[in-house]
């Protein structure tokens, strides 16, 4: 969440910012303003209001030993008419609050000027891409295809069971997506980050703090009863970790990986590119979360787009990095990098991972500060994808097919204990 000081210090830049997002309803910087600086005159004529009424109280005591009790019951009756008016405004502070946080709700953050106007994916900038890339020629057949021919994945069985985009994973199958997962979190606690394990349910407060609620509320599972949602990601309980907390400088950087299951309602996906695992409802993922001085979170992001590009690398995986443009970077981030591996059988790029520097933006939602050199300020999250399951198996399978079976990168199997799926 934008802090409406910085909208109202900063209003130029800050429209220039959501017109890189292509963002359409610009009234809501001024009108955030407006409405804080209507919260800031009801809390002054409270305040006074709030210090006449122990003024008084204090000169009641006296009127009282001086047995002035006439001027006293006056001096009562004043009071009565302060309280009354402050209840009533503290009730229209209440609601001018809300108004303002309502609105704040609704502003993305600003991307980082380094990040180009752009409407959509189309608008991305490719910043590398590990070799040229071509199909498997003749023959070549798509993972949903493998995942049958070895009987790897069952997709049918996963729809009796569930529906579309739950799919059942079977055999080596399963033990390849065990394998990834292990290998993926050994790759993260070698780079520092300490292993979590979270829960895969969130109270309203958690998705709030992150930036998925209300931006994401149709996207995201809820359990009615319960009042609680299905993590879209790992993101969200491990931030979360840090809402209402004041650090102290010494405890940063703070660096946490987690695996979980993702859970995600892709209201109204179709199409080809929804296929096999290409968009699933329930999938697995590990990610990477960082908390980090605002200085340092640059750099951070940096280091963590190279820790992307080796365990990409150890995958054999040919693979490209793209910086987000404004219309296609997410709500909460102020700059994204999307990582896509090249699916051989489909002649299509995969995303499967994003890895992005979310300034204050969460931080000031989830109200976490550090205090450093006598002050407390907020800090800057970052997190990413190390890595998403499911793409990376379609792409494996893919990119890996011989007439003899699929063959496993190296690092893989190792991992999964075998090296050739046939």
């Amino acid at each position: 969440m934008l802090q409406v000081n910085f909208l109202r210090d900063n209003k130029e830049r800050v429209l220039e910012g959501l017109k890189k997002r292509q963002f359409k309803n610009l009234e809501l910087v001024d009108e955030a303003i407006a409405a804080d600086e209507e919260r800031k005159r009801i809390q002054f004529e409270l305040d006074s209001q709030l210090s006449e009424i122990n003024k008084i109280s204090k000169e009641i005591g006296l009127l009282m030993k001086e047995g002035k009790k006439e001027e006293a019951e006056s001096a009562k009756s004043k009071t009565a008419q302060y309280k009354e008016s402050s209840s009533e405004l503290k009730s229209q502070l209440e609601v001018k609050e809300n108004d303002l946080l309502n609105i704040l709700y609704q502003l993305p953050n600003i991307p980082n000027e380094l990040v180009k106007s752009g409407a959509s994916a189309d608008d991305n900038e490719i910043i590398f891409q590990s070799h040229p890339v071509e199909g498997l020629g003749e023959g070549a057949i798509p993972h949903w295809e493998l995942a049958k021919k070895y009987n790897l994945i069952d997709f049918e069985l996963g729809v009796k069971i569930a529906g579309a985009g739950f799919p059942v994973y079977l055999g080596k199958g399963a033990r390849l997506q065990r394998a990834l997962v292990q290998y993926f979190l050994d790759k993260n606690v070698e780079k520092g980050y300490t292993e979590v394990n979270p829960p895969h349910v969130v109270n309203e407060a958690s998705g709030f703090g992150t930036g998925q609620l209300p931006d994401k509320e149709g996207q995201m599972y809820y359990i009615n009863e319960d009042r609680l949602y299905l993590i879209p990601t790992a993101e969200v309980p491990v931030t979360n970790l840090y809402r209402d907390v004041l650090l102290e400088e010494k405890d940063l950087p703070i660096k946490n990986t987690a695996f979980s299951q993702c859970y995600r309602r892709e209201a109204g996906s179709y199409g080809a590119h929804v296929r096999g695992l290409n968009r699933l409802h329930q999938f697995e993922k590990v990610e990477i979360v960082r908390i980090e001085k605002p200085e340092n979170s640059y750099a951070v992001l940096e280091e963590m787009v190279e820790h992307i590009k080796e365990i990409l690398t150890d995958l054999e995986l040919p693979f490209r990095v793209l910086r987000l443009c404004g219309g296609d970077t997410g709500f909460a981030s102020a700059m994204t990098y999307d990582f896509e591996v090249w699916s051989a059988a489909q002649e299509m790029w995969l995303e499967v991972s994003s890895v992005s520097n979310f300034e204050t933006f969460q931080a000031n939602r989830l109200k976490c500060r550090y205090k450093g050199d006598g002050k407390s300020q907020l800090v800057h999250t970052l997190n990413g994808s190390a890595m998403a399951l499911p793409r990376i198996m379609a792409a494996l399978l893919e990119n890996n097919q011989t007439p003899e079976g699929i063959k496993l990168p190296k690092k893989v199997a190792e991992y999964a204990r075998f090296d050739m799926i046939n």
